[in-house]
């Protein structure tokens, strides 16, 4: 991902095993990291039990907030793919008790649907 894909606010995928051995200390036991992106540097990650948005913060971003959301309390979400002016994709998933949703905007290098697919997957259950 490159720095001005992170400054417009687009999001990429990386690996889910780099994260698997970052999240260590954070997962549940037997608990796997499926699918994961990142956005500057903070994370939003798919795990077999819950999605966790990561929030590292300060300058040196040695503060990190973990926001886990279980799958059963996620209402409804939406995509929006990219247009021919609007070049990004945007994903928003609505949380039980929360008026607005949860935002996340891709670059045309990572499949909104792949994203809406996993989510889809989790949710539906």
């Amino acid at each position: 991902m490159g720095l001005l894909d992170g400054m417009l606010g687009n999001a990429s995928k990386i690996d889910a095993s780099k994260i698997q051995a970052e999240f260590s200390q954070i997962l549940a036991p037997g608990e796997k990291v499926e699918h994961a992106y990142q956005l500057i540097r903070d994370y939003f990650v798919f795990t077999d039990k819950r999605f966790v948005l990561v929030d590292k913060q300060g300058m040196t971003g040695s503060k990190v907030e973990y926001h886990s959301i279980p799958y059963r309390s996620i209402t409804h979400f939406s995509i929006e793919t990219a247009g021919t002016f609007d070049l990004d994709a945007e994903l928003k998933i609505w949380i039980a008790g929360k008026q607005l949703p949860v935002q996340k905007q891709f670059n045309k290098r990572l499949s909104i649907y792949e994203v809406q697919s996993v989510l889809a997957s989790y949710v539906l259950r």
